[in-house]
């Protein structure tokens, strides 16, 4: 489940500017990338291999690379396969952090590369809050607006999910600010104000967030992200209000008392944090929540808890943000994993990208600016983007893709739940809905000598 990649881009612009004088073919750019999807895993070296080694020490010289697993080489890579520069070719459960939607080198997203009418798509980058092409509603509505969640029509596009979260809280404040004023223009002292981060311009207004969420990494998106303490350590943050994300026990059906106790504390719990921060004289304005946590521990609530928590942010008038970054884009059998919710109206705004291929949020009307340059930067999104999101959305919908993920979520929990039967001592908490889900280890030195055996024999890149 992936995308074209830079490498890719510049061979196909080869093709479609072939009788263009102007074109100059780079020299790092190879002479074919791979079509046929390889049959199997194969490993030939230790990961990270010699080569890799060799290019991790180079770019070291240039900037930190602790995070670096190995070089992939993105021309051999193919369907769900991933080569790295050694020709080790690992079946790829980790899709560059679960943002690849229909496999490397899909021929859908070369098509779109190399078709003409995209070209200048490609090649000029516009600051879309100013300079939108002429094609930029027709693209919007083929893509984005093709796919909205049920009862959401508008979408302010942007560049990544912690942008999308970012901006999305800046909704949230403009609507509460909004509503406070009745409507009328701010103040000239909060004009002035607001310049040197102060009162009344700068209004203490917080946003709940919930233990072991994961929003993003710029400073706002930090602020409701609480997984390692590496992307916070050193940062100063706004002290928001955290709630407790339900932690159920499975199998589900043995633990259905267990688990709606756990659930109907966490939503209590959050009924008192808004109550507390309204004394405060910070209220929270609103409430941002995963459909399922990812980094923080693949963590699920039930449908009956997300429509709890929208009804008390109904009854005390606090936007309720979903945030689909990490689960939009169908990986749970339906295109955003709230539509499992059943909720009784759309939630105020739905974050998203990776799948997605571009960033951005939908929001119900109340939540749009009225006034210029409020959600705002220079790019605001990418059309380049879209076009590919464009092919992703037809090759979704050509090839049953959401009834296919829902088909191998059937099969694949129970089977994982057998394994962990025979396992019990290894193995516990199954979980999952389509093809997104996970399995506990009983320490993290297990998991990351299983991750590391995976590597070295199962092949997988996870």
């Amino acid at each position: 489940m992936h995308c074209c990649s830079k490498q890719c881009l510049s061979l196909v612009w080869k093709d479609a500017l072939k009788n263009s004088r102007a074109f100059h073919r780079p020299a790092y750019c190879s002479q074919k990338i791979a079509t046929v999807e390889p049959s199997s895993p194969n490993v030939r070296t230790e990961i990270p291999g010699p080569k890799s080694r060799q290019l991790l020490k180079e770019l070291d010289r240039i900037q930190n690379t602790g995070a670096v697993q190995f070089f992939a080489d993105y021309d051999k890579s193919y369907g769900n396969y991933l080569v790295d520069v050694d020709d080790n070719c690992m079946l790829d459960l980790y899709t560059q952090i679960a943002s690849i939607p229909i496999g490397y080198n899909h021929q859908s997203l070369i098509d779109a590369v190399k078709n003409e009418n995209n070209l200048s798509t490609f090649v000029n980058r516009p600051a879309l809050g100013c300079y939108p092409p002429r094609d930029w509603i027709t693209r919007l509505q083929t893509s984005l607006l093709a796919v909205a969640p049920p009862g959401l029509s508008e979408v302010q596009t942007m560049a990544c999910g912690a942008c999308s979260v970012e901006h999305a809280q800046k909704a949230m404040f403009i609507a509460f600010q909004r509503r406070k004023r009745g409507g009328a223009p701010p103040t000239q002292e909060e004009l002035q104000s607001c310049k040197t981060n102060d009162l009344p311009g700068t209004p203490n207004l917080s946003v709940l967030s919930f233990k072991n969420a994961f929003h993003g990494r710029t400073m706002g998106a930090l602020a409701l992200t609480h997984t390692k303490p590496m992307h916070k350590l050193d940062f100063p943050q706004p002290k928001w209000p955290i709630a407790t994300f339900p932690m159920l026990k499975y199998p589900l059906e043995d633990n259905v008392r267990e688990n709606q106790a756990e659930e109907k504390r966490c939503l209590a719990e959050v009924e008192d944090l808004i109550e507390t921060w309204k004394k405060k004289g910070e209220p929270i304005v609103g409430v941002v929540i995963e459909p399922i946590q990812g980094e923080g521990g693949d963590n699920f609530a039930s449908p009956q808890f997300f429509q709890g928590l929208q009804d008390i942010c109904i009854q005390n008038d606090i936007c309720f943000n979903l945030d689909e970054v990490q689960t939009g884009c169908g990986v749970t059998g339906l295109f955003w994993a709230h539509e499992h919710f059943n909720l009784k109206q759309p939630p105020d705004i739905v974050t998203f990208s990776k799948k997605m291929l571009t960033g951005g949020f939908y929001y119900r009307s109340e939540y749009r600016s009225q006034e210029a340059f409020r959600i705002f930067n220079t790019w605001v999104g990418d059309p380049s983007k879209v076009v590919l999101l464009e092919a992703v959305i037809k090759v979704i919908k050509q090839d049953n893709l959401l009834n296919r993920v829902t088909e191998i979520g059937n099969y694949l929990w129970p089977e994982v739940e057998k394994i962990q039967k025979k396992y019990p001592d290894f193995l516990s908490r199954v979980r999952g809905l389509g093809i997104t889900g996970a399995v506990d280890f009983p320490s993290l030195d297990d998991r990351n000598k299983a991750i590391s055996s995976y590597y070295q024999k199962v092949y997988y890149n996870i």
